[in-house]
């Protein structure tokens, strides 16, 4: 069920603090930590607590939370003194998306080509 924490989801359990993270920032609703496989030199992802399987379904099923982890990309971006970084939902295989938990990337911290991948 959305919304509810997943037993098998890696992301669920560091929220639970089962799993160990690198946490930068966290608010009621959101936890920010340091992506173990950096692509840019600033590399962090915020999710929300709560379980929901992609970017679509937190959108459809909890636009609050979505707007919640979308502030929080910001209020990262300027705690690691970025002024340009982009901001990546990946949202199902065929896009990248190896943990079904939804989650932003924000990247920077160097200069991101266009278009990505």
């Amino acid at each position: 069920m959305s919304g509810e924490p997943q037993n098998d989801c890696l992301f669920c359990r560091i929220v639970a603090g089962e799993i160990p993270a690198t946490i930068v920032h966290e608010t009621e609703t959101t936890v920010a930590f340091r992506d173990i496989n950096p692509q840019a030199p600033t590399h962090i992802l915020v999710i929300p607590k709560a379980h929901y399987e992609n970017a679509a379904a937190l959108a459809a099923e909890a636009p609050q939370a979505a707007a919640d982890v979308l502030a929080e990309t910001k209020a990262v971006a300027d705690a690691e003194g970025l002024d340009s970084y982009r901001l990546v939902f990946n949202t199902g295989s065929g896009a990248g998306q190896t943990v079904w938990h939804a989650h932003a990337h924000v990247l920077g911290g160097r200069g991101l080509q266009w278009p990505p991948g």
